[in-house]
């Protein structure tokens, strides 16, 4: 086993190298095994309550690819020479509402909670949702609190991959409403069950960024004693 300050060292070298990779070379391509080991690492992330408000879209049709390189402007450069093409979807209002069929099959077939432990489960999220979080109130809060976290999923996979020396960017360059119309025509938003939240592109860098900049680290940690 790995000295623990040399796996410490391998993880923030990772992070270092790591950046918003603006183009990617089209000759390189992630393997499955490499593709599939970043893709677990989103799967197995964490989420609210563990409810898993998230789907992976791998994009490899080339007609579709091109659909969204002339739909969403963040892709344009980046979308042609990536190796993988990602799109995460939340789950909208219709699955993470405390009553929703989907969340009562999620507990009950996924995370096995006995029937009477599901219902006061289910009790606090309503309270979570009603009063904590005050997420009932449009559409739009519960879709953006789904999107937070799949946002966590993102950083795992772009992170595992950065590890294995796959380059990566996130993307929110797109018009989200005609986004979610070129999804919904091409039945991948399963009427309304879904909405775009990120998409993310993977492969290998073209150029060398520049030096990594970030405030200094007492600048963004606070200790409070």
């Amino acid at each position: 086993m790995k000295d623990k300050e040399v796996r410490k060292q391998e993880i923030l070298d990772a992070y270092h190298s790591r950046h918003a990779t603006k183009q990617f070379d089209p000759d390189r391509k992630v393997t499955d095994e490499d593709f599939r080991f970043i893709m677990e690492t989103g799967r197995l992330s964490p989420s609210s309550f563990g409810f898993e408000p998230w789907r992976f879209v791998v994009i490899e049709n080339p007609e579709l690819r091109e659909k969204i390189k002339n739909t969403a402007w963040g892709t344009y450069g980046k979308l042609p020479g990536a190796s993988h093409f990602v799109i995460v979807l939340a789950r909208t209002k219709i699955d993470t509402k405390f009553d929703s069929e989907y969340l009562r099959n999620h507990l009950k077939n996924i995370k096995h909670l006995p029937e009477d432990h599901m219902a006061k489960y289910l009790e606090r999220i309503e309270e979570f949702q009603k009063v904590d979080f005050n997420l009932l109130e449009d559409n739009r809060s519960l879709f953006d609190w789904a999107s937070k976290q799949t946002y966590i999923a993102l950083g795992n996979m772009m992170t595992a991959a950065a590890q294995i020396g796959v380059d990566s960017c996130p993307i929110e360059g797109f018009d989200i409403d005609k986004m979610n119309q070129l999804l919904d025509e091409e039945g991948l938003l399963e009427n309304g069950h879904f909405g775009i939240s990120v998409m993310v592109a993977f492969g290998y860098r073209v150029n060398e960024p520049a030096p990594k900049t970030r405030r200094p680290f007492d600048d963004v940690v606070q200790w409070v004693k």
